[in-house]
């Protein structure tokens, strides 16, 4: 039986996120595929934080109402509804830990659910998360790794 994953072409499980993708280069989402979203799954949801930043877990995309039949984000594609980051844009903002504060992990969790997701336009994390309870099915799970 195949199983739910998330795949990026940048970068591997575990290993370093290409400065393209960071505060430090273009700062342009890296491309995701995924496969084999479980039974009944209607849209997916995605979340990217690091949660070794200094003052506690820090949101870099909340997307939500991705079609699972896409089986992609292109490099720096939007996606159908995003939200707002913890530095208070609406997207994608790429990693950018503090310089000499050794190795970040950014975690890109993509949620299949079996509803549409309306936690409101340009939502935060608070909005976000509430709106995902009840309707997950399974969760895919992509770390890569970044330091300044």
């Amino acid at each position: 039986m195949a199983e739910f994953a998330l795949r990026s072409e940048a970068f591997t499980h575990g290993n370093k996120i290409p400065r393209r993708h960071t505060c430090e280069g273009e700062d342009v989402s890296p491309a995701l595929s995924w496969s084999d979203p479980p039974a009944g799954t209607r849209v997916l949801a995605l979340i990217v934080d690091d949660p070794d930043a200094p003052r506690g877990t820090f949101t870099h995309w909340l997307a939500w109402n991705i079609d699972p039949l896409a089986g992609r984000l292109r490099q720096g594609e939007s996606a159908p509804a995003e939200g707002r980051n913890d530095f208070g844009t609406v997207g994608w903002s790429g990693p950018c830990p503090p310089p000499g504060h050794g190795p970040h992990r950014y975690f890109f969790r993509l949620h299949a659910l079996d509803a549409e997701l309306e936690p409101g336009f340009h939502a935060g994390r608070r909005e976000f998360e509430p709106a995902l309870a009840g309707h997950v099915l399974m969760t895919a799970e992509l770390m890569g790794t970044f330091e300044r």
